[in-house]
Order: structure tokens, then sequence, then C-alpha cells
């Protein structure tokens, strides 16, 4: 009986490297995938150059391998969510969007879920789900894959692309679509290999930088509260001494910091001060729920009631317990200080601690640990319409290669998706 061959070696074997082509696809993520599938649906003959081993690998573990798919906000609230330059992705959205996706994965037999904050998943909970059913509509649409094909430079002719150079060997073709996604998640593929391939084209990058990244804070204070995960947070981003952002909602501390979506949300702004070598504090509200006076009403309450027990049992009834030594020590009570001794002045300080701890940032993880990347081709030189060059006829760009980036929430991969469905559709017809 004939061994049956791998995935893998069925897409290295699926078109001779050397064949020229309609259109090539440079990256087989989740904006690649679906260039290619729509390309190929227009009638354009189209080839996949993967890298790594096998397409998707870096949408497989999205969502820590849920696949936080899109989200289903309203276009207008979606594109502020992408900050001064969401405004290149209107006419993308519109052309393709969230009910557009929902409607395509139901075709593909991946059935979705809606949970808190619009988020969409696939019902299985898994991310390789949906890698498997792009795959399979993928072939079905006559598309081929090549993997472990890294793209080495791109051909350019009078201004127009002609073809790549994969592992040594010149393939031509008449339309390209780089879909290599950013610098985050290296493991996966993302090696920014596709920056060095815009700038040979003569694109200006914008600086590329970790955005949803944890922060590292000043001191030892998270780091005393490491694991601690709290799930209603507000949390204010001060640069410079002026309120920048907040956000609201979960948080993680970590031993070299904060990390969590909420964190996450306001990375952005953080890191891009830093590198301004501005300061930088995050103010964590501990009791959102409370204003000022309700708080000083519990506290007062709560030292009242049991004046003969110590603070460090007290303030477990306000905080979790890994936080309590920290909220007495920074502001000077001994943990085995009785409750109904702890003066007014001393309440109002905790008080205020307790709806104001400032935390000071001093970095950020590396880009590696970073969900996606800042900065990329400047959407300035790209056409919004169908996302094609305005530098280089036959050239076109999809995800994460732009200098595109939003919030947590299913924002990114929506873009990356809709930007591959419209580069498709336009490099097809180039």
């Amino acid at each position: 009986m004939q061994k049956e061959s791998s995935s893998t070696d069925r897409y290295r074997d699926s078109k001779p490297i050397d064949s020229p082509v309609h259109c090539l696809v440079v990256g087989g993520g989740a904006a690649g995938l679906l260039a290619a599938g729509q390309a190929a649906l227009a009638g354009a003959d189209v080839l996949v150059l993967e890298k790594m081993s096998r397409p998707g690998r870096k949408l497989a573990i999205t969502g820590k391998g849920r696949c936080n798919l899109t989200n289903v906000a309203p276009i207008t609230e979606f594109i502020d969510h992408f900050g001064p330059t969401g405004s290149f992705l209107r006419q993308a959205f519109h052309r393709y969007f969230t009910s557009d996706l929902l409607e395509f994965l139901q075709e593909l037999g991946v059935a979705t879920v809606t949970e808190r904050g619009g988020r969409v998943f696939p019902a299985s909970g898994g991310a390789p789900e949906v890698v498997t059913a792009l795959l399979r509509w993928l072939e079905r649409c006559g598309a081929a894959v090549r993997t472990g094909a890294p793209v080495e430079r791109l051909l350019i002719t009078d201004q127009a692309v002609t073809g790549v150079v994969c592992n040594g060997t010149v393939l031509p073709c008449s339309t390209l679509i780089l879909a290599t996604g950013g610098a985050s998640y290296p493991l996966t593929g993302s090696t920014g290999d596709g920056y060095r391939l815009a700038e040979q084209a003569g694109h200006r990058l914008v600086p590329v930088r970790p955005a949803l990244v944890p922060l590292i804070t000043e001191g030892e204070w998270a780091g005393r509260a490491a694991g601690l995960q709290l799930r209603n947070t507000r949390v204010q981003l001060y640069i410079s001494g002026r309120k920048q952002a907040e956000a609201f909602g979960e948080l993680t501390f970590m031993q070299f910091g904060l990390s969590g979506p909420v964190i996450l949300t306001l990375s952005g702004r953080a890191v891009d001060a830093l590198r301004q070598r501005l300061e930088v504090h995050l103010v964590l509200d501990l009791k959102p729920g409370l204003d000022e006076k309700k708080l000083d009403a519990r506290l007062i309450r709560d030292f009242e009631q049991r004046h003969r027990e110590p603070l460090d049992s007290v303030l477990r009834g306000l905080l979790p317990q890994e936080l309590v030594p920290i909220a007495l020590e920074l502001n000077g009570l001994a943990p085995d200080r009785l409750a109904g001794t702890v003066r007014s002045v001393e309440r109002k300080q905790l008080r205020h601690w307790l709806k104001n701890w400032r935390l000071r940032i001093v970095g950020h993880r590396p880009m590696a640990e970073a969900i996606v990347t800042a900065g990329g081709v400047d959407t300035r030189e790209v056409d919004p319409r169908t996302m094609g060059s305005r530098l280089v006829r036959g050239l076109f760009f999809a995800g994460e290669i732009l200098d595109l980036q939003a919030d947590t929430g299913g924002y990114n991969l929506q873009a990356a998706f809709s930007t591959g469905w419209l580069a498709g559709r336009a490099a097809a017809a180039g």
C-alpha cells in the first residue's frame, strides 16, 4: 500500500517553482489565503509562496488558539479602533466586512459564536479549524500553495512588477500581493520579510514597533503580585503628566509588570511615548465600582465594625490577598495595626491609593511577545480602493504589512481578511 503523502509534501509539489503565473501571493496567513482564493475565483492563475513548512501558522495560534475572527461592531466604531490610519480601511470594509466574513465561514462549515464585547470566535473554540477550512477552500478555488519558499527579492522593470526570486529561482508573474504579516510571533514566520521587499520596491516604511504588548513597570510592586488577574479595573495612561487615554477591563500582574487586554489596549501609545523618551505612568483604579465618597464610607464602616482586627485582615474584604501587603506598605501602614487606630488622614491616603495606584512604565516586552506590529508600509502610498501600490504597477499589499493596527477584539484579523479580499480581486483584474 502506497504511503499517503503529508500535507507539506502536497504543497511542495503542487506547482513547479519556475512556472510563470498571473498572480503570486507572498505569505500564507489570513490575508494571503483570502487574497489567493479571491484571485483564483476571479479567474487568475495563482500561486501562494509560504516560507514556513505549512500555511496559516500564526492564524492557528491567534486569540490564544481560539481565533478572535472579527467583531460585530459597526464600521464607524471599527474604524475608530484603528486610530489615525483607520480611515484608510473604510473602502475595504464597505466591500468586505463582518457579515460577509461570517457568511463565508458558514459556507465553509465553520460555525461561529459572538461573545462579550462583540468578539466573534469559532464555535468549536479552535483556531486550527479555521486554517483547515481556508486551505480546503483554497484548493477548491484552484490556487496552488508552495511551502518552504522564501522570497529573496522582487523583480521590477519600468516600475512594474515582473516576478520574484525564490530559493534562487526566478518566478515570473503579472501581479504580486505582499501579505507577509508583521514582525510579531517570529516563530510562525512573521519576521518582517515583507518590509524589506516593500522597501526594495521604493515604499516608505512607518517605523516598525510592537503593539498590543505587555508593559514593564518600575520597581518590585507588580512582580510581587505576579499571576494575579483582575477582571474589572479602570486604567488611565499618563504621558508627561497628562492623561492621554483610559480603558476598562481585565489586567494581569506579571513578574516584569502588567499584561492583559486593558494593558494591551493602552500599550501602543505607551510604546510610542517611550520611544520619544517621555515619562509614562499607568494609574490603576482598583475599586471602579465605588466613587471616592462611597469608598470612604466603606472604609469608615469596615474600620469601625472591625476595629479590633488587624488591617491585613480587614483589607481582604476590599482587595485580593496578593495586593493587601502592597497596599499597606505603600501607605505606611503596619499589617498588624488595629483598624480602629487608623487616623482620618491615613484613611484618606489609603482611599486615594485604591483609586489611583500610580505605576511608572519603563519599557515594554520584545516584538516576539507583541500580538501585532505597529508601523509598516505607509498607507499614503497604497490605493485604498484596490490595495495597489501607487509606486509600482501590479504590486498589492494585504494585512499586517500595512501601517494598520487596532485594539484587541477581532479588529486586526478582520482588517487582514478585508484587505486580502480586496487585493485578491484587484490583482486578478490587473
